[in-house]
């Protein structure tokens, strides 16, 4: 894990100390994934439209692209525009969760109407699936002015319209996480096709290619001994987890439903309490695969390293001194620093990342 947190890419513009400036103005967030074409002058024959495409990659918290009706799994799927109009809240899950079985599941109903307390025994929705990123933007530059810069420069993807429409499979992601504990990449790509030709699951590919358009019920992992499941190139310990954390989803200690609803505190319990399943771990997956607008991870070093930069101290020089943990900055100012920015420090945690470079693609995708 420690080589996800800390990979590098090119370097940023530095932050410059807060100075007094004029008000920011805000970004405008596109809500359509399909950009306008420009209008034509001249009268010519209706073309045919062309299908929009996009390359389409797996990421640590969604290894492969959901399905989407009328849409075949593939690495080229037709881009549609996504929905501006479910009701989200910073504190519950955002994105829309696929349960073992094929249902998909949503914090709120798509109705708004229907999204009152009294109906659904949760805090009244505060955005819409296209307003999110705005408010939290508009909230984060009023924070802060210095953020401005770098949020015109890096566009955030991950609570856009088309991050909150992305469907995840919350017993895919957490298993194919625990596969991808402290090995690279490639191994971990290869230890899951495996695992998933244990329940003949994969394409027909050899293993460590290609994809995948099904994974294993909770049930079917739980009745697949230790044994079996270490054949698949699993040390005993990984082993032990997933089995674990099928049991889990099998007795319904922990569901879709559960992971949709549950506050930011119950959802850290229910999930530290899995073997094999550490903060920093349930963090990252409440952030990136469920879409949770208010998580920030004192324990990630690329996170430290950004907040330190950020308040203006040399992390080169901060990086030998050693300090344990916390050696760029300790738990108590990164919480401080980012209380301003409640209820959207997941975002500012983003930017954290941004301002230092860390590469956080594994799990972006």
């Amino acid at each position: 894990m420690s080589l996800r947190r800390s990979a590098r890419l090119g370097t940023l513009p530095t932050v410059q100390p807060l100075l007094p400036t004029q008000a920011p103005k805000v970004p405008r967030v596109q809500h359509s994934g399909v950009a306008k074409q420009p209008r034509k002058t001249t009268k010519t024959k209706k073309p045919v439209p062309e299908k929009t495409t996009t390359n389409s990659t797996s990421s640590y918290w969604s290894p492969e692209p959901s399905e989407v009706e009328n849409h075949p799994p593939t690495n080229n799927r037709p881009l549609t525009p996504p929905p501006l109009n479910r009701p989200v809240d910073p504190h519950r899950t955002n994105a829309t969760l696929l349960t073992p079985h094929g249902s998909k599941v949503n914090a709120y109903p798509i109705n708004l109407q229907d999204a009152s307390p009294s109906k659904t025994g949760l805090p009244r929705p505060t955005a819409t699936t296209g307003t999110l990123l705005e408010k939290a933007i508009a909230h984060l530059i009023a924070a802060d002015p210095r953020l401005q810069p770098v949020i015109e420069q890096h566009p955030c993807p991950l609570f856009s319209p088309a991050g909150l429409a992305e469907q995840i499979d919350p017993f895919n992601s957490l298993v194919s996480s625990i596969i991808g504990q402290q090995v690279s990449g490639a191994a971990a790509k290869s230890i899951r096709n495996k695992f998933l030709t244990l329940f003949k699951l994969t394409n027909g590919a050899g293993a460590g290619e290609g994809s995948h358009s099904k994974f294993p019920t909770p049930e079917e992992v739980a009745k697949c001994d230790i044994p079996t499941l270490r054949t698949a190139g699993l040390s005993q310990r990984k082993a032990e987890y997933i089995q674990g954390l099928a049991e889990k989803f099998a007795n319904g200690e922990l569901s879709a439903q559960m992971l949709a609803r549950a506050s930011d505190e119950e959802l850290v319990e229910k999930l530290t309490a899995v073997r094999g399943l550490g903060r920093w771990s349930v963090e990252m997956f409440a952030c990136f695969a469920l879409k949770r607008i208010d998580v920030f991870s004192t324990g990630d070093l690329g996170v430290q390293r950004g907040c330190a930069t950020f308040v203006g101290r040399d992390v080169t020089k901060l990086k030998g001194k050693g300090g344990g943990k916390f050696k760029y900055m300790s738990e108590k100012d990164m919480l401080e620093l980012a209380a301003k920015f409640a209820p959207y420090r997941s975002l500012f945690m983003w930017y954290m990342w941004r301002i230092e470079d860390v590469d956080i693609a594994v799990l972006t995708g």
